[in-house]
């Protein structure tokens, strides 16, 4: 499980084709100082497990479900990303229970800057609107935010300069696809009311 508090944006450093995955190293010396085997680091908010963690980069495999349903396909080394480590028992769970399951791809329609924040809107994929409300948390790139703005196509947050500054939400320009998880409690919710409602 995770937060959505990014730790550290990491750089990549190889893509390797392995056919019917990708073998992704990344940097990132913060993530990187406990990590092992079999760890999990979320990558622009998409769980992946450490194969190779080696001084101050990690690989990971990337399989073809996961390149097909998220952004992590449109990387190439250079590209920044956001990183965080899986929340230990005892941390404290600052943004929202985050499971690091991608569930859709959003892109970004516009930004509008003001002196002290900046508004950025994102496509809502209709399979997921119904998740999505104001004042309800969503994870952007792994990145826990709060919806300022919600309809059924499109929905807004409010960035401050600390997000902006340290993870790639900064970065992110009109056009640019990101990785969206909505709040998983509404989805366990709906899950109960359809089998009650079959009752």
């Amino acid at each position: 499980m995770f937060t959505g508090l990014v730790e550290e944006t990491g750089t990549v450093t190889e893509l390797r084709d392995l056919g019917d995955a990708v073998r992704l190293t990344i940097r990132g010396p913060l993530v990187t100082s406990d990590a092992r085997h079999g760890d999990s680091i979320a990558v622009n908010g998409c769980c992946l497990t450490v194969v190779d963690p080696r001084g101050d980069t990690f690989s990971a495999d990337v399989m073809r479900e996961s390149l097909d349903r998220t952004s992590l396909g449109d990387l190439k080394p250079g590209d920044r990303v956001n990183l965080e480590r899986a929340m230990p028992a005892t941390g404290r769970l600052g943004g929202h229970i985050v499971q690091g399951h991608v569930d859709g791809t959003a892109v970004v329609i516009d930004r509008t800057p003001s002196e002290h924040w900046e508004v950025v809107r994102f496509t809502l994929p209709s399979e997921l609107a119904r998740y999505v409300v104001e004042k309800g948390s969503i994870t952007v790139d792994g990145t826990s935010l709060t919806v300022v703005e919600v309809t059924d196509d499109w929905f807004s947050v409010s960035l401050i300069p600390t997000t902006l500054a340290d993870t790639i939400l900064g970065d992110r320009r009109p056009g640019d696809r990101v990785n969206l998880e909505v709040d998983v409690i509404a989805k366990y919710v709906e899950r109960l009311l359809e089998k009650g409602a079959q009752r």
